[in-house]
C-alpha cells in the first residue's frame, strides 16, 4: 500500500513539474518593446511642398522589436492600430506641428512608448451649406435611417454603387444594438455617441450596446465575452456612451468626417475612422462611407436628422 502511495506521489509532483515547465514554455521571458521606430509620410509631400498638398492626411508606419500590437494617441484619443499602420488628417487650417505618439505593446501586456512630431499643411475649409447640415451653427443629433432600404450594407472597397453586395432592408436590423444610437454633432468639433437613446427619459444612463464585426470590435473594444457572435457580426455589445472630435477634410476631393479615437458610426469597423460623404443632396439626410480594418468592405450608412 505504501508503494502505491509513493507512486501516486511521484506521479503527482512530475506533472506538477511539468505544467510548470510548459507554463514557463508558453510565456518565456516578458520583454518590453525595444527599438520604436515611426515613420510619416505626409500625402503630396516633395522638395517644393514639404508640408503636403493641403489635404492634411499622414501616412503612419510603426515598428518595434518584440512588438505584438500597436496604439497611436493623438490630441488625448487613442486608436488602436495592430498592424502599426495608421492614417490621420490633420483639418487646422494652416501649417502646424502636430505630435502622435505611439505605444508599442509586447507579451503579457508590457508597453513602450515613444512620438514623431510632423508639420503638416491643411488648406481645406468645410463650405458653409456642410457645416449647416452637420451641426446648423450649434448642434444636431443623427440617426441611423432605418425606414428607409439600404440605410445599412456593405460592398467592394473603392466600389462606387452603395450597398453594392448587401442592403438592409426597413427595419432588418432591430434588437442588434444601432437603431437606438444617437450621433451627436456640436459646432465647437466635439461629437458625443449616446448608445442606447431609449433608457434617457429620467435622467441620464450612460449604459447601452453596440453593433460591430468580429473579430475588429474584440480587438479593439476589448473583449470580456460579451455581445453575441451571430456569423461575421457582434450583437449588443455593451459598451457606454462616450465622447470625442470630429473634422471634416476632402482628401482628392472628398468630403469626408473624420472621427477621432475609436468612434464610429452605426456599425463598429475599426479601419481610420474616416465617413466619406458619398451623398448629401436630400434635406436632412447623408450618405455615409468607411472602409473596414481589414480593407475587405466598404460600408454604406444612411443617417439622418429626422
Amino acid at each position: 500500500m505504501k508503494n502505491i502511495k509513493y507512486i501516486i506521489c511521484a506521479l503527482f509532483l512530475t506533472s506538477l513539474l511539468t505544467s510548470c515547465q510548459d507554463e514557463d514554455q508558453v510565456f518565456g521571458d516578458i520583454i518590453p518593446p525595444s527599438n520604436i521606430q515611426i515613420t510619416a509620410t505626409i500625402e503630396g509631400a516633395d522638395a517644393a511642398n514639404p508640408n503636403g498638398d493641403g489635404s492634411g492626411v499622414v501616412h503612419f508606419t510603426a515598428t518595434a522589436n518584440n512588438a505584438v500590437s500597436y496604439v497611436f494617441v493623438y490630441n488625448g484619443s487613442e486608436t488602436p492600430a495592430p498592424s502599426g499602420r495608421l492614417t490621420y488628417n490633420f483639418a487646422i487650417l494652416g501649417v502646424h506641428t502636430y505630435t502622435v505618439t505611439v505605444i508599442a505593446t509586447g507579451t503579457a501586456g508590457v508597453t513602450s512608448s515613444a512620438s514623431i512630431q510632423v508639420d503638416v499643411l491643411s488648406t481645406y475649409a468645410p463650405p458653409a451649406d456642410l457645416l449647416d447640415k452637420l451641426h446648423g451653427g450649434t448642434s444636431k443629433t443623427w440617426r441611423i435611417k432605418s425606414e428607409k432600404p439600404g440605410h445599412f450594407g456593405l460592398g467592394p472597397v473603392g466600389g462606387t454603387i452603395p450597398t453594392e453586395w448587401y442592403g438592409a432592408g426597413v427595419d432588418e436590423k432591430v434588437g442588434v444594438g444601432m437603431y437606438d444610437d444617437r450621433y451627436i454633432f456640436n459646432a465647437d468639433g466635439t461629437f458625443m455617441h449616446i448608445t442606447d437613446n431609449t433608457n434617457d427619459g429620467a435622467g441620464t444612463d450612460p449604459t447601452g450596446t453596440i453593433f460591430g464585426r468580429d473579430p475588429l470590435i474584440y480587438n479593439d473594444l476589448g473583449n470580456s465575452g460579451s455581445g453575441t457572435i451571430d456569423g461575421a457580426d457582434v450583437l449588443n455589445f455593451p459598451f457606454d456612451d462616450y465622447s470625442g472630435n470630429w473634422a471634416l477634410t476632402a482628401p482628392s476631393g472628398v468630403e469626408t468626417i473624420n472621427l477621432t479615437g475609436t468612434g464610429f458610426i452605426g456599425y463598429y469597423t475599426s479601419g481610420n475612422h474616416q465617413y466619406q460623404i458619398f451623398d448629401r443632396s436630400l434635406p436632412n439626410e447623408m450618405l455615409l462611407r468607411t472602409t473596414d480594418g481589414n480593407n475587405e468592405f466598404d460600408w454604406w450608412f444612411i443617417i439622418t436628422t429626422d
